[in-house]
């Protein structure tokens, strides 16, 4: 939680003094942002591009805890996870928009340490804060991120497009998220307990961050460029790898196979797994959280990504009829079932 002696009411700068106050320093960086804050809508010229848009709700105590989620890690959180969906489209985020509503319990002070977060992720993806609104909430804290970004048509990719014979791709590694969102609700019970015992996270950092400061893949976007690779099919890994694998088997109408061994498992998530007695592997398939790119390529540009250390192979597409499956470590074959995020499920 945001702890200040601080305490400025937010009442005393009213609606649109507090969206003054939170978005005067965002800088403009992009040509196709014509107009951005100030006005009764933002303008932008995208010229010859298609445009891209998505929006990502983020509710207290649904997709965070302020328990031990901090404010400024929540509002980096918050930009990053919804430009992943344009990154999941081939794409380049450029705008966002930012509605918040807040309870009367929090101060400007600690609203601006959201902002200072929304303005860490602006800088490190190139993104300009455009709009959005400011408003009252009596459920707690409420969060609506709108990414706008932009594609050559002929560079978009769909989760419709995987053919059989396609290798399936996953970026980075799995599960961490997912393993440092368990370290730090145990942490939190111990703390409910006896107050007086302070968290024990020593050696946990990379997890923990994978939980509380993740970062959308600009870099494998730029990268796939760089290689000439257009993938045939591609999603963000936000719900859990099985349940990404399954939406673009589902909508390309095809199988899959993957292999338990291919999976990528930091050291750190295995061995923590472990120690909370958790699969790891059930962890990367169905954590979810870990906003890594999930794609699918020709054979013919497996030569091109092979030697890239941040890219693993990990199976390829089948025929509808085979179904989505995984060969385990012990040459068993199980189902793939998405057992992770569910929205409407609390």
């Amino acid at each position: 939680m945001f702890e200040n002696k601080e305490r400025t009411d937010i009442a005393e700068l009213g609606e649109f003094g507090l969206i003054k106050h939170l978005t005067e320093n965002f800088k403009i960086r992009h040509e196709s942002s014509i107009k951005g804050v100030g006005d009764d809508a933002a303008v932008l010229s995208f010229k010859d591009k298609e445009v891209l848009i998505s929006t990502d709700l983020l509710l207290e105590g649904i997709h965070f805890d302020l328990a031990y989620v901090p404010l400024m890690h929540l509002g980096f959180k918050a930009v990053q996870v919804n430009l992943s969906d344009i990154y999941a489209m081939n794409g380049i985020a450029t705008q966002i928009t930012v509605s918040i509503g807040i309870s009367s319990k929090f101060p400007l002070e600690a609203v601006e340490e959201i902002y200072k977060g929304i303005d860490l992720a602006c800088n490190k993806f190139n993104i300009d804060l455009i709009g959005g609104d400011t408003s009252t909430s009596k459920q707690g804290l409420v969060i609506s991120v709108t990414s706008i970004g932009y594609a050559e048509k002929k560079d978009i990719v769909y989760r419709n497009g995987a053919q059989e014979g396609d290798l399936l791709c996953v970026s980075g590694d799995l599960g961490g998220a997912y393993v440092g969102l368990q370290i730090l609700e145990r942490e939190k019970q111990i703390f409910l307990e006896n107050p007086n015992i302070q968290p024990d996270l020593e050696g946990k950092d990379y997890i923990i961050e994978r939980q509380l400061k993740p970062e959308g893949r600009r870099d494998i976007v730029d990268l796939l460029a760089q290689m000439e690779i257009i993938p045939t099919a591609m999603i963000d890994v936000s719900d859990g790898l099985a349940s990404e694998i399954m939406h673009i088997c589902q909508q390309s109408e095809k199988g899959c196979t993957i292999y338990e061994e291919k999976i990528p498992i930091d050291p750190m998530t295995y061995e923590t797994a472990r120690e909370l007695g958790l699969d790891p592997t059930v962890c990367a398939l169905n954590g979810g959280e870990d906003y890594e790119l999930l794609f699918t390529i020709k054979q013919d540009d497996y030569a091109k990504l092979k030697n890239d250390l941040d890219i693993s192979i990990i199976g390829h597409i089948t025929d509808k009829n085979s179904g989505c499956k995984m060969i385990s470590k012990s040459s068993v074959v199980h189902e793939l079932k998405a057992q992770g995020w569910n929205a409407f499920k609390l």
